[in-house]
């Protein structure tokens, strides 16, 4: 099958899901069961986060739509934090560094992990069509050996060091908070240590994707990853 215009994955930057489970009061020895008949604040319908999170649930015996005593699905995105500051949901599925800064503000519990519990998937991956990748080869494997570098990089050096390095892009975050979120991260594995989108992770992203509804039909892996320029960057 051909695709002429089609956007290729190139380079794989995240592997996991970047969102946690957070309950509004501390639960100890938790269960995925305390979800049941409780107040879900989710991430929009369709969008990656909100597809995991439903995958998480049902995978650890939650069915969205019976189990909840309400799954909330229409708030916008940056509005969802501080909708659960002001009392809506007993648990919220929140990104960081807001889930670590309510945590320690009193407001939440990090209590388990979307990205641990749905396994490596192709989160965040750059893309680039076949038109410019055939003309511009060069400018596509710079981009994809700095991205390598990056990777080792980050793997590399503490995280102290890795948080200074971004602490720009979060002026309103403590420097303490920002090292604890790359901690955490990379401690489970949410940072890909290398460019390459592996196969595996291609059809567990579309089996989500199926499960949600939102995959009209499964796509083979060779047709649209592209792993010659990332292995060629691997083996230099």
């Amino acid at each position: 099958m051909s695709f002429p215009c089609i956007m290729f994955n190139i380079s794989q930057l995240t592997q996991t899901d970047g969102t946690f489970l957070v309950s509004r009061e501390p639960i100890e020895n938790f269960t995925w069961d305390d979800l049941k008949g409780s107040t879900f604040l989710g991430q929009r319908a369709g969008g990656m986060p909100q597809m995991v999170g439903e995958y998480v649930l049902k995978q650890n015996g939650i069915d969205p739509q019976n189990d909840l005593e309400e799954l909330i699905q229409n708030i916008d995105f940056g509005n969802i934090p501080t909708a659960f500051a002001s009392g809506t949901g007993d648990f919220v599925q929140l990104f960081e560094p807001q889930a670590t800064q309510f945590e320690q503000d009193g407001i939440g519990y990090i209590i388990d992990s979307f990205g641990t519990q749905s396994g490596n998937i192709p989160y965040t991956v750059y893309m680039a069509k076949r038109s410019f990748m055939n003309s511009n080869e060069e400018i596509i494997e710079k981009f994809t050996r700095a991205i390598y570098r990056a990777q080792q990089w980050v793997q590399e050096n503490p995280a102290s060091v890795v948080a200074e390095s971004i602490s720009d892009f979060f002026e309103d975050t403590p420097l303490e908070t920002i090292e604890q979120v790359v901690e955490r991260y990379r401690d489970q594995g949410s940072y890909a240590e290398t460019p390459l989108l592996q196969e595996d992770a291609w059809y567990l992203l579309q089996e989500i994707m199926e499960e949600a509804g939102e995959l009209p039909r499964e796509i083979p892996y060779e047709n649209l990853v592209n792993t010659t320029i990332a292995n060629k960057i691997m083996n230099e």
